[in-house]
């Protein structure tokens, strides 16, 4: 492409943008190289970059966008043709009377195909944006403007460059896009996964294709669901295979266990004789410590449906915390309950819900005890209806976790306790799901976490 093509459409949208005031350099170099162009050619190429620009243009801003390019392209001629010469300043006031009538009608008929085409780019939730090879940014598509945060008026016709260090571009974006360019530099094509400061996984695609005329041809979509989806079958199917070994190993470990207990409480007396029965305590302790991963392992992958019945909330949670309030007390934590609906029902297995609440609760406690500026320890809990569930929130004020721990939370053996199983949470995501639920973890390091249970709601109170 002639480098004068390849400048007239930025200055052309620079121009349109700016209200008729585009950059005096950028115009005065574009004028120096269309000096000796034929009229015609100017023209057909200035029809061409005006209907690239209504194609990004909102539908209220495209008479306006006629209009800003027809002063533009009058001024372009005027200035080429000798001020001196009346029959040029006719032939150029020709021409724009011709050119008028070209841009009118591509306009209409720009309309007639957007209402097909353009409209479904505009639609696509999938965010589509399309560079030259002068990195000159030649269509934005709605999509693409919401998850760079910054308006498409602003950015038609500007460079990378004029992007990247845009004010309204937050600051992760603009990393994300220097890592692809650099990619792209290297390997002449990229395609990587993004989250942004929200928490969204991004698919992001650069390619560029001789079909394009060399262009280069940027999608971005959402894939945050598709990801969530992905994470809930890889954890089933690590319990699926937990709950084979489970089967598999159980009774060979718990059966010898039995009788080395037996046997050690046999050789108790012996031991106290020799001084030594501090030896027998420790063994018994640490036998009743494998007992207890054994019997934490059998649970989390127990396949068994719960045994459900109509249970009110508000009935479960006050049960729950009489459990845990003497243990809050000696740790000086202190436990809120609010209820926003009193008759809020569920129909679950009672016993295993409670045991998924006091599982988080626990850890709440464990999580406000780890902090360091000795903060005041305090546990939320609340319930509310929300849509068809019942909402369960359990909230500390903790030290909190990292995304990496978060992503690993329901993971089987992962902790980070220093006596910890890594199966408390594990089982409890495998209770909640066997009741039809859903239950998600937000965190802020050094600020707390928030535990939120979804549990479907049924009619009618016991």
């Amino acid at each position: 492409m002639d480098g004068w093509r390849m400048k007239y459409f930025p200055v052309l949208a620079d121009f349109v943008r700016n209200g008729g005031h585009g950059s005096r350099t950028q115009s005065e170099q574009l004028r120096i190289e269309l000096c000796c162009r034929p009229a015609a050619e100017i023209l057909e190429h200035h029809e061409e970059s005006v209907k690239l620009l209504l194609s990004n243009a909102e539908p209220e801003d495209r008479l306006t966008f006629v209009h800003r390019s027809l002063l533009f392209i009058t001024e372009l001629l005027l200035s080429l043709r000798s001020a001196d010469s009346a029959a040029t300043r006719e032939n150029a006031e020709a021409e724009q009377l011709l050119l008028r009538a070209n841009v009118v009608h591509s306009v209409s008929i720009e309309d007639e195909r957007s209402s097909k085409f353009e409209t479904v780019l505009q639609q696509m939730d999938s965010g589509v944006a399309l560079f030259d090879g002068a990195g000159t940014l030649r269509f934005l598509n709605v999509q693409m403007s919401r998850l760079l945060q910054v308006p498409r008026k602003s950015l038609i016709g500007g460079t990378l460059f004029e992007l990247l260090f845009h004010p309204s571009l937050p600051l992760n974006v603009r990393k994300h896009i220097l890592r692809a360019v650099k990619e792209m530099k290297r390997s002449r094509r990229f395609q990587g996964e993004f989250q942004d400061a929200s928490g969204r996984v991004l698919l992001v695609s650069i390619s560029q294709s001789e079909e394009l005329d060399g262009d280069y041809l940027v999608s971005v979509k959402d894939v945050s669901e598709y990801k969530q989806i992905e994470q809930a079958a890889f954890q089933n199917d690590k319990l699926a295979m937990l709950g084979k070994i489970a089967a598999a190993i159980a009774h060979e470990i718990r059966n010898p266990l039995t009788s080395i207990r037996g046997f050690i409480q046999l050789l108790n007396p012996y031991l106290a004789e020799i001084g030594k029965q501090e030896y027998g305590r420790i063994i018994l302790s640490e036998i009743d410590r494998a007992n207890d991963i054994i019997y934490e392992f059998l649970n989390s992958s127990k396949p068994t449906a719960p045994m459900k019945q109509k249970v009110i909330v508000s009935l479960l949670l006050k049960e729950t915390i009489l459990l845990s309030e003497s243990e809050a007390l000696m740790k000086g934590i202190e436990i809120r309950h609010e209820i926003f609906d009193p008759f809020l029902t569920v129909a679950i297995d009672a016993k295993q819900i409670k045991q998924v609440l006091l599982n988080i609760i626990n850890n709440a406690m464990d999580a406000i005890a780890d902090t360091d500026d000795n903060r005041k320890g305090n546990i939320a809990i609340t319930s509310r209806k929300e849509g068809k569930y019942a909402l369960i929130s359990i909230k500390d004020n903790g030290k909190g976790m990292m995304r990496s721990t978060l992503n690993r939370l329901f993971d089987p053996f992962f902790t980070t306790k220093e006596e910890g199983t890594g199966l408390g949470l594990s089982v409890s995501y495998r209770i909640i799901s066997n009741h039809g639920g859903t239950i998600h973890v937000d965190s802020q390091l050094n600020e707390g976490t928030e535990f939120l249970i979804y549990l479907p709601c049924v009619e009618g109170k016991e």
